[in-house]
């Protein structure tokens, strides 16, 4: 007697979750599946933290070694006055791409502050492993940048991007174009461009406002800061204003 044929359910079908037709399901599950985790865990907003993943630092001669070590103590700042905020759930948790160099340095400063942060890595040709900071609850893997970009900022109420290289200025300057064009309101969200040297040279925002091609208020969008005391000023007003807004 012939034996019956099983087929194999449709969602369990790893030949069909792979293919170039299923691709809607996958995007749909990089959208879903950290929103139901990070629900589970209660947290509410975060703080974003940019910058390159090239820095080594057992390069000593690098000029912008400094910026690991400085990364490290704001987030350390941030999260040991969050922490203690406690409020029904987590408000201002440090979030990072994940990776290596400033990424590590934001999570090993959340670490040092007792604290749980966020690493939403990519997978890569050339693979990219979490850094050992990151939490193991919120550490997550994106193959779609789009879905990453997008929960990188979902939450945050504040970007701070050091110096960094493609990467950095592709999230940083989509960041600033959706305040600039109201799809993120201003009052939501505070930016701030850390390393006031390396920024200045690296982009010429006042050329920009002469040649037209933006608006002076459009300086509005960020806020320069060279020393963490300095952006966790800035920042701890800030975000206190949203936690009262929200």
């Amino acid at each position: 007697m012939k034996e019956v044929y099983q087929p194999e359910i449709a969602y369990e079908n790893s030949e069909f979750l792979d293919s170039p037709e299923a691709r809607s399901i996958r995007v749909l599950s990089e959208i879903l599946e950290p929103m139901v985790r990070l629900a589970k865990y209660r947290v509410h907003t975060t703080v974003l933290f940019l910058g390159s993943s090239r820095l080594n630092l057992e390069d000593e001669s690098s000029p912008v070694l400094k910026y690991y070590w400085e990364a490290e103590e704001l987030a350390y700042l941030l999260a040991s006055w969050a922490i203690k905020l406690k409020p029904k759930g987590k408000n201002f948790v440090i979030c990072t791409g994940g990776g290596p160099g400033i990424m590590e340095a934001a999570n090993r400063g959340a670490a040092r502050a007792g604290g749980k942060s966020i690493g939403m890595n990519i997978a890569l040709p050339q693979e990219q492993l979490p850094n050992r900071y990151v939490s193991e609850e919120f550490s997550f893997l994106f193959h779609y940048f789009f879905t990453r970009k997008f929960w990188l900022v979902n939450k945050a109420r504040a970007v701070v991007a050091f110096p960094g290289g493609f990467g950095t200025m592709d999230e940083l300057f989509e960041t600033l174009t959706l305040i600039q064009t109201g799809k993120i309101a201003r009052r939501d969200i505070a930016v701030v461009l850390y390393g006031k040297e390396y920024w200045r040279k690296v982009v010429n925002f006042e050329a920009m406002v002469k040649s037209g091609t933006i608006a002076p208020e459009d300086l509005e969008l960020f806020t320069l800061c060279s020393t963490p005391k300095q952006a966790f000023a800035f920042l701890k007003k800030r975000l206190k204003e949203s936690l009262k807004a929200s």
